[in-house]
């Protein structure tokens, strides 16, 4: 008798299932996302890509355990999440999130310590260690004042790095920054990446920055984000940028994002006008 041998995927880190959000402003609630389910992959580069007010960052605080989800729930390695935790850290755009009355190597350790991640010798041993693979060995006893936006930036993720998380989370982290700097950002977070091999769910409004940086991307509707569609981007990445098919693949990206919506709004403007 012939055995149908069946593949079984290895089961997502991360997985985000038919989620919905909502936040409440001065006069109103808002829903954010809508029915949103996306697998997030061990060592897997993954990109939340959507206009403004898409729910992007809305969905990133709800993974990390800020935000509880109106229907839906999100999961990690098979447990529900139902807070914030050190398996999930976040790096956001503000270069603010630095203690300014501690040193560089004091804001990592501060991290580790607070978490009950570690103390002591390997503490200190830890932060050095990804102080140096984002290039800051020399600056471990400056205070955030004297740095730069970009090296506010590496000191973060060395932070984050340092707690060694599940998933590493990062909101739009490069945005505030000049373009030279923020390509030179971007090739650091990619080394980072090539060495220690984290999860990255990454959010961005940029197009090409989701090819550069992400391996897939979800495309996210605009308000209420709903997920439209899945783009598998390893094959582009600094490189590539500026290439013909670099170039194809954020002009399909910008369609699928953009001119869906301009043909609904048409169509509803045609359907008034004959009312």
């Amino acid at each position: 008798m012939a055995v149908d041998h069946v593949t079984e995927f290895p089961r997502a880190l991360l997985q985000i299932q038919n989620v919905s959000l909502e936040y409440q402003t001065r006069h109103r609630i808002v829903r954010a996302t809508q029915g949103v389910s996306i697998d997030v992959h061990e060592a897997e580069r993954y990109v939340l890509l959507g206009p403004s007010g898409c729910g992007k960052s809305t969905l990133l605080k709800a993974v990390a355990g800020f935000i509880t989800p109106k229907q839906g729930r999100i999961v990690l390695q098979g447990q529900p999440v139902t807070g914030p935790g050190p398996d999930r850290v976040v790096v956001f755009q503000e270069f603010d999130q630095l203690a300014p009355w501690k040193t560089v190597l004091e804001n990592v350790l501060f991290a580790l310590k607070a978490s009950g991640t570690l103390r002591g010798a390997p503490a200190r041993g830890r932060a050095l260690y990804y102080l140096d693979k984002v290039g800051l060995s020399a600056f471990t006893d400056a205070y955030p004042n004297t740095l730069s936006g970009g090296m506010k930036q590496r000191v973060a993720i060395a932070r984050a790095l340092a707690m060694q998380p599940r998933v590493l989370l990062m909101d739009e982290p490069f945005a505030s920054l000049d373009a030279l700097t923020r390509r030179k950002m971007q090739e650091e977070l990619l080394r980072l990446w090539e060495e220690v091999r984290f999860t990255l769910l990454f959010v961005t409004h940029s197009i090409e920055e989701a090819l550069v940086v992400g391996s897939r991307i979800a495309l996210l509707s605009p308000h209420p984000g709903r997920l439209r569609a899945e783009i598998n981007a390893h094959v582009y990445g600094l490189h590539s940028q500026g290439s013909p098919a670099f170039q194809q693949a954020a002009q399909h990206i910008h369609s699928l994002l953009f001119e869906h919506d301009a043909a609904a709004a048409e169509v509803t403007e045609e359907e008034e006008a004959m009312a």
